[in-house]
C-alpha cells in the first residue's frame, strides 16, 4: 500500500484531505485557511463569500435536472484541535500536519490528526468540486473557530444561507445519523496569587502525571478515562499535605473541550522528606494505576529533582486551591432517562493553570436539558466562591433539540437501508455541534449530522478509519441525489 494519503479512496476526498493537512489551522490561527477556501471557490467559479466571523460560503448551483431539489448546506468547521505529545516538537501556528497509514487508519505523527473536521471539510469540497454528481443547490459552509468557542456559527449572520436543509459533517461514527446534541458552557474561576519565600530548609522537584488517554470531553467523556488535574490535585491534597509539600507553579491540563492527559507542578518539600517523595509517589501510582488500568494503563506519576524556586504559593492559597480543585464536579453527572445511553450533563476540569499574577482553572460544562446545565454551573460556582475564587461562566451555546419528522432524515434512512440493507441508528450526541447555534439563528432548516468513524478526538491519538470514509462520502453523495424536492 502506499504511504501517500492521496493513494486512497475515494480520491477526490483524501486529495482535498491532504490539501488541509499543509495548511496550519489551530482555533483562532485559521487566516491562511480561510483564504485557501477563498480562493478555491474562486477558482471554481463559485459564489464565494467570507464573513465577518471568518466563515466561508461557497455556493453551487442545482445541476442539469436538479433543479427542483431543495437546497442543501453541507457545513464543516476548519479549524482543529493543537495537541502534541510530551516531547514532539511541533508549531501548529506554523507546521503542516504528518499524516501516517496505520494500517486500516490514517492518524498523524504524534499531533493530533485534524480529520476533525478535516474529513467533512474534504468531502464538502469534493462534492463543490465534482463535475459528475447530480444536486440540487448546494452551499459549502466552512465555520470559524468551533474548537474554542463556535465563534462563527455564533456570527453567523441571517439570511446569508439560501438552502432548506443543512448536514452537519461533524459526527465521528459511520452509520450513524446524529439529530440532537448537548450544549455548552465555560466555567472560568481565577485565584489572585498569593507567594510567600520558600521555607528555608525546602529542596525543589517537579511532579508529573503523563500517560493517561485523554480524547474528547464529549464524545468519550462516557469511557470515564483519568484526568491528569484530578490526579495531581488528589496527591496534592493528601500525601502531598503528610509530606509538607509546597505548590510553586501549576500547569496542568490544557484546552477546555479535551480531556486533560497531562499536568505538571513545580512543588517543594523538606530536604530530609525528600527521600520519602518517590515512595509515595510510586504507592499512588499504583493505586492510581489500580483503578484505570482498563482505560489508562500507561499512567506515569513521576518526581524529578529541579531547582529550588524563590517563592511557593501561601498556605492560604494553597490550601483553598486544593480544596477546590479536589471537590469539583468533573466527569459524568447525569446519563439521560429518556435516550438510553446518552450522558444528559458533564463537566470537564479542563486546566489549572498559574502564571505571574493569578492561578486560572477552566471548565466545560455540557447538558441536552438547559436547567441542568445552569444546575451544574451553580454546583461548581458555589465550591469555587467558597474557596475565595472569581467565578464567571461565559460562551453558552444552546443544545440541538431532536426532530425526529425531519425529512432529510427520512432520505438518509431510506437511502443507507438501500446501500447496506440496515437502517442507520438514530441518534442524540453529548458533544458540542454548531446545529444549535445555527438552528437558533435559521429556525426553518432541516437538519442532521453524519461522519465517518474516527476515535481519540482532540488527542495525538486521533485516528479516522479509512474503509468508513469511502462509506460516509458514498452516503452523502446518494443523499444529495435524492435530496427532496420543493
Amino acid at each position: 500500500m502506499s504511504s501517500d494519503i492521496r493513494d486512497l479512496e475515494p480520491r477526490a476526498v483524501w486529495g482535498f484531505f491532504h490539501d488541509l493537512t499543509r495548511i496550519p489551522r489551530p482555533s483562532r490561527h485559521e487566516e491562511a485557511i480561510q483564504e485557501f477556501m477563498v480562493s478555491f471557490g474562486e477558482r471554481l467559479g463559485l459564489e464565494t463569500v467570507k464573513d465577518a466571523a471568518g466563515n466561508v460560503i461557497i455556493r453551487k448551483p442545482a445541476t442539469q435536472g436538479m433543479e427542483d431539489r431543495k437546497g442543501i448546506v453541507l457545513q464543516a468547521h476548519l479549524d482543529m484541535v493543537p495537541q502534541a505529545n510530551r516531547g514532539k516538537e511541533h508549531d501548529f501556528t506554523k507546521d503542516p500536519i504528518t499524516p501516517v497509514i496505520d494500517g486500516e487508519w490514517v492518524r498523524a505523527d504524534g499531533t493530533t490528526l485534524g480529520s476533525d473536521n478535516g474529513i467533512g471539510v474534504a468531502a464538502a469540497m469534493a462534492v463543490l468540486a465534482s463535475t459528475d454528481v447530480p444536486h440540487g443547490m448546494v452551499e459549502g459552509l466552512f465555520t470559524a473557530t468551533e474548537e474554542t468557542g463556535m465563534d462563527g456559527a455564533e456570527g453567523l449572520e441571517p439570511g446569508i444561507l439560501q438552502g432548506d436543509i443543512m448536514l452537519n459533517l461533524d459526527s465521528e461514527d459511520e452509520g450513524e445519523v446524529y439529530v440532537g446534541c448537548a450544549g455548552g458552557l465555560d466555567g472560568n474561576f481565577s485565584f489572585p496569587l498569593e507567594t510567600e519565600s520558600t521555607p528555608v530548609g525546602h529542596t525543589g522537584f517537579t511532579l508529573s502525571v503523563t500517560g493517561l488517554t485523554g480524547g474528547h470531553s464529549g464524545v468519550e467523556i462516557h469511557l470515564e478515562r483519568g484526568n491528569a488535574n484530578r490526579v495531581l490535585f488528589r496527591f496534592l491534597a493528601r500525601q502531598g499535605a503528610e509530606l509538607g509539600v509546597r505548590i510553586a507553579s501549576v500547569d496542568a491540563g490544557g484546552l477546555r473541550n479535551a480531556i486533560p492527559r497531562e499536568a505538571f507542578a513545580t512543588i517543594t518539600l523538606p530536604a530530609e522528606r525528600a527521600g520519602q517523595l518517590a515512595a509515595a509517589v510510586a504507592t499512588f501510582q499504583e493505586a492510581v494505576k489500580a483503578e484505570l488500568r482498563s482505560v489508562d494503563p500507561d499512567l506515569r506519576i513521576q518526581a524529578e529533582s529541579c531547582d529550588t524556586p524563590a517563592t511557593v504559593f501561601t498556605e492560604d492559597l494553597q490550601g483553598r486551591l486544593v480544596r477546590a480543585v479536589n471537590g469539583a464536579p468533573n466527569g459524568i453527572i447525569r446519563w439521560s432517562t429518556e435516550v438510553p445511553n446518552l450522558v444528559e450533563t458533564s463537566t470537564n476540569l479542563a486546566s489549572v493553570k498559574s502564571d505571574a499574577d493569578r492561578i486560572a482553572i477552566q471548565c466545560l460544562l455540557r447538558s441536552s436539558v438547559d436547567s441542568a446545565k445552569d444546575a451544574l454551573a451553580l454546583a461548581l460556582g458555589s465550591v469555587f466562591q467558597l474557596a475565595g475564587a472569581e467565578v464567571e461562566f461565559s460562551g453558552a451555546y444552546p443544545g440541538w433539540k431532536p426532530n425526529m419528522d425531519s425529512e432529510i432524515l427520512k432520505v438518509m434512512q431510506d437511502t443507507y437501508q438501500a446501500m447496506h440493507g440496515k437502517v442507520p441508528e438514530t441518534m442524540a450526541i453529548h458533544a458540542g455541534l454548531e446545529c444549535g447555534l445555527i438552528g437558533a439563528i435559521y429556525p426553518n432548516l432541516d437538519m442532521a449530522s453524519l461522519g465517518p468513524t474516527i476515535r481519540g478526538p482532540h488527542s495525538p491519538d486521533e485516528r479516522v478509519e479509512i474503509r468508513t470514509v469511502g462509506l460516509f462520502y458514498d452516503w452523502l453523495l446518494e443523499i444529495l441525489r435524492n435530496a427532496p424536492r420543493k
